[in-house]
């Protein structure tokens, strides 16, 4: 961006000559700042989009170190053995339908 104002500097009446906008009304005293805004902007939007690509790069990176880690991931000794073998079983039946049903019901009126 300090090139940009020093390029705005040394080409000032070029500048005002060529691209200002509001060289048609000088009491306005722009003198080419509206091209050097537009510029200034640009740079702006430029960098962000830049910040944007480099931190999505970033989560990609941290992205792929993590299957990185899985993929060379071993379990722990203590879980290798008979617990690692054990399963777990879960059957909605195996809840008393009538124990739930003196709590799930419509509200009483009166």
């Amino acid at each position: 961006m300090p090139l940009l104002y020093l390029d705005y500097e040394l080409r000032k009446e070029f500048i005002i000559d060529n691209y200002c906008v509001n060289k048609n009304r000088p009491e306005l005293h722009c003198d080419g700042k509206c091209y050097l805004a537009t510029r200034l902007a640009a740079v702006q939007e430029q960098e962000q989009k830049q910040a944007e690509r480099n931190f999505v790069f970033k989560l990609l990176e941290n992205v792929t170190d993590c299957r990185t880690f899985f993929a060379n991931f071993s379990a722990p000794e203590y879980l290798t053995g008979d617990l690692a073998k054990t399963s777990f079983s879960y059957s909605p039946s195996s809840f008393d339908d009538a124990a739930l049903s003196g709590v799930f019901h419509p509200p009483q009126l009166g």
